[in-house]
C-alpha cells in the first residue's frame, strides 16, 4: 500500500516508518505542529525539526498548525490526512489505546487502513532495535530519575541499562510511552543525510526539562 506517516522526529514514528517501509511505499510524512506544550494526542518538544527529518529521507511533509485542544487536534490531524494519495496511516503507538483509537476513527472516517507495527512490542525488544539502527537523543524528560543529564544523550546500551534500573526503581517506561521522556531521531537506515545538531538550549522546570534545538543541518552520511 502507499502510506502516510505520522512523525513527530522521535523514534517511535521513525522506527515504525522503518518496519512499514518493508511491506508497504511511504509517501507522504505528516507532522501536527501543536502549540500546546501538553498536548493529548502530539509529541511537541523540537517539533520544527521534522522539516529536516523530511529532507534527510527524502519524503515529501506535510505540516498542520493546531492549537492544541482536546479533541480539536483530531480535527486538525483529519485535515491534514484529507486529500492525500494513501491507502493508509503508518502510526507509531505502542500502547496509548487513546492514541490508536483516535487515530483509527480518523482512519476510518476518511476510508483509510492504519498500520501500527509497534504496537504492543516488548519495549526491551523494542528498545534493543531501536538503539541497533538509529542514532536517537532524548530532547525531554519528565519523571523521577531524569534529570538535567539527561538532555542530549544518545540512547545507546548503557543509557538502555539505566532505563532498566530506573524502570525497576520508579517503575518508568522503558520506552517513555508514559511520557517520561521524548527524543529525537539524528539518522535512520532510510536516511538519505543525517541531523547535526549545531545549537541547543536546556529549559528547566524544577522537574522536567526540554533541550531546544535553536540550529541543525544535514550533513552526509
Amino acid at each position: 500500500m502507499k502510506l502516510a506517516a505520522l512523525v513527530s522526529g522521535g523514534k517511535d514514528s521513525a522506527y515504525a516508518i522503518y518496519l512499514a517501509s518493508k511491506s508497504h511505499e511511504i509517501t507522504t510524512l505528516v507532522s501536527i505542529d501543536s502549540k500546546n506544550k501538553e498536548s493529548y494526542m502530539f509529541h511537541t518538544p523540537n517539533i520544527h525539526l521534522t522539516r529536516l527529518f523530511s529532507e534527510a529521507c527524502d519524503i515529501s511533509l506535510n505540516i498542520e498548525s493546531s492549537l492544541g485542544i482536546k479533541e480539536g487536534e483530531l480535527e486538525d490531524l483529519e485535515k491534514a490526512l484529507k486529500g492525500i494519495d494513501v491507502e493508509g496511516v503508518v502510526v507509531g503507538a505502542i500502547e496509548s489505546k487513546y492514541q490508536k483509537s483516535r487515530v483509527k476513527g480518523i482512519c476510518d472516517t476518511l476510508g483509510l487502513e492504519m498500520v501500527a507495527p509497534l504496537w504492543h512490542m516488548d519495549p526491551y525488544i523494542l528498545m534493543n532495535e531501536i538503539i541497533k539502527l538509529m542514532d536517537v537523543r532524548i530532547v525531554h524528560v519528565a519523571a523521577l530519575g531524569l534529570d538535567q543529564n539527561w538532555l542530549g544523550k544518545r540512547l545507546d546500551e548503557k543509557a538502555l541499562k539505566d532505563l532498566e534500573r530506573l524502570n525497576k526503581k520508579y517503575g518508568i517506561h522503558l520506552a517513555g510511552e508514559g511520557g517520561e521522556y521524548e527524543t529525537l531521531v539524528l539518522d535512520a537506515p532510510y536516511f538519505k543525510k543525517k541531523i547535526k545538531i549545531i545549537k541547543t538550549e536546556i529549559n528547566w522546570y524544577g522537574d522536567s526539562g526540554t533541550l531546544k534545538v535553536s540550529e541543525a543541518k544535514l550533513i552526509d552520511k
